[in-house]
């Protein structure tokens, strides 16, 4: 494998004269460019935009909102994974805007870091109503199917808000301006789903794609494959992350996900509803289903097609539309610790990334 260094002499070299937007679509992939300084080292034609990779980013507002009416309840205790604890929803202003607010105020609210825990939970408050509020793509969606085939206590129910990440990538595709030309797709997904779920991208839409990893090497490998694949016009599925990703993924996460979780159309919060992009249970784990199990119906004026709050462009970033420092909010109303919008928020949100990776301007971001 070469050096950072070798692939970097590499992407100078194939792209000498080009201008190419490369699309990354894993919070990870931020993570990594972000924190190792990459974009600041690319050839001046190598644009590396951050696209649809926080499943916090997109979890809808309604079921936020929902999550917070539920954690409210005396006889309920809710956990979820710490991201989604300070997600903020719109509310008045007497309202609790957060889990966090809510927890706060005295709720039973906790924050989990994986299924086990909740089952843990469930299992130690035998007389309390648990609610497992799940957000995330394939990667936690796998983890919580396998939870619930494996058998779950009365007591425990989950608010589902899974999401599938190639169909959001699909409707930029299909969109009139996908605003990239070449895809770096996400690693951990493809280790479950397949390298071959990504090869729509080449076969109906002639767009290069890369499937990448998360160490230095393996990303800018697929930065160079992704970028050579463009200049050459040549197209096709590259696996860049051999050793852990398999073109058909792992056959067993795959089964348990088909067995426990119906594919649905899905909300993404600030872009809309996106078909089969979502998770829901199947008919069979109903009981376990929190929706049902509380009657879990927000009002019309609770479903706000995922609306971010005012001022915020959070969605226009989780598209790749615009980068995080040109949302007018970024680092002025809007910082970690007073986050206005998802983006903010989570670890894999591009706008908290550049936050913590100290990136504070254009400047700071742009290629030397």
């Amino acid at each position: 494998m070469p050096t950072p260094k070798e692939w970097l002499e590499r992407i100078r070299e194939i792209s000498a004269g080009q201008h190419v937007r490369v699309l990354n679509v894993c919070g990870g992939h931020e993570r990594t460019i972000s924190k190792a300084g990459v974009r600041a080292v690319m050839p001046e034609g190598v644009e590396l935009i951050p696209g649809p990779g926080c499943p916090v980013c997109v979890c809808p507002e309604e079921d936020i909102f929902a999550a917070i009416e539920l954690a409210q309840r005396p006889d309920v205790t809710l956990v979820a994974f710490g991201d989604m604890l300070h997600v903020p929803a719109n509310v008045p202003k007497r309202m609790p805007r957060s889990l966090q607010a809510v927890k706060d105020a005295g709720a039973d609210v906790r924050p989990i870091a994986s299924p086990q825990e909740a089952l843990r939970i469930a299992r130690d408050s035998p007389e309390r109503e648990v609610v497992f509020f799940a957000a995330g793509f394939e990667t936690t969606m796998a983890p919580v199917a396998s939870l619930m085939a494996e058998g779950v206590p009365d007591n425990l129910s989950i608010l589902l808000a899974g999401r599938r990440t190639w169909p959001a990538v699909a409707m930029l595709l299909e969109s009139e301006a996908p605003g990239f030309d070449a895809l770096v797709a996400p690693g951990h997904v493809a280790t479950i789903m397949g390298a071959n779920e990504w090869r729509f991208v080449v076969d109906q839409h002639n767009v290069p794609a890369a499937v990448a990893g998360f160490h230095t090497e393996s990303l800018l490998s697929g930065i160079y494959s992704a970028v050579r694949q463009y200049v050459e016009g040549r197209p096709f599925l590259d696996n860049c992350y051999g050793e852990v990703v398999r073109p058909e993924g792992n056959a067993c996460a795959q089964d348990i996900l088909n067995r426990v979780m119906d594919v649905v159309p899905a909300n993404w919060r600030g872009i809309g509803e996106i078909p089969a992009s979502g998770y829901s249970l199947k008919p069979d784990y109903a009981a376990h289903d929190a929706r049902l199990r509380f009657a879990v119906d927000p009002a019309e004026d609770r479903k706000r097609a995922g609306q971010m709050p005012p001022g915020c462009d959070c969605a226009r970033v989780v598209l790749g539309k615009i980068y995080p420092d040109e949302c007018a909010l970024y680092g002025k109303a809007c910082t970690p610790r007073n986050p206005v919008g998802p983006c903010m928020v989570s670890d894999e949100g591009a706008c908290r990334i550049w936050w913590s990776s100290g990136i504070r301007t254009q400047r700071e971001r742009e290629p030397a």
